[in-house]
């Protein structure tokens, strides 16, 4: 999408029929792209943060995953481009969701962990 917006415009199933080629829209978007992404690895890496480094993107991917079936709803597209988009449009918000609610619970589990510690007394 950055280095090549036409031909990622060409390429991708589909993105020929949602409008006229933009490379400015085609490389913001793309920009979006490598920050969710530097989210999700950041994450990996800042355990203590990886809640909101992981829960902010997904809710990004939602919303764009969401358009998609609003433009089916109100007739922009058919039904089919629902299955034809799932792949790079849905799935990746399921998987940010499950990663992020894997990431809710490791957080509480660090914390009631932390807390233990405080009242039961170490055996030295």
């Amino acid at each position: 999408m950055l280095v090549a917006p036409a031909g990622w415009y060409f390429a991708v199933p589909g993105v020929t029929t949602t409008g006229p080629f933009n490379q400015h829209f085609i490389r913001d978007i793309g920009l979006i792209f490598i920050s969710l992404g530097g989210a999700f690895l950041l994450g990996t890496v800042r355990s203590e943060h990886r809640v909101l480094f992981w829960t902010a993107p997904t809710l990004w991917l939602w919303g764009h995953a969401l358009f998609h079936y609003w433009e089916v709803a109100v007739g922009i597209c058919g039904p089919s481009a629902l299955a034809r988009d799932f792949p790079a449009v849905t799935l990746p918000a399921i998987l940010g969701t499950l990663l992020a609610g894997w990431a809710v619970v490791d957080a509480r589990h660090r914390r009631a962990r932390s807390m233990m510690t405080l009242f039961i007394p170490q055996a030295k």
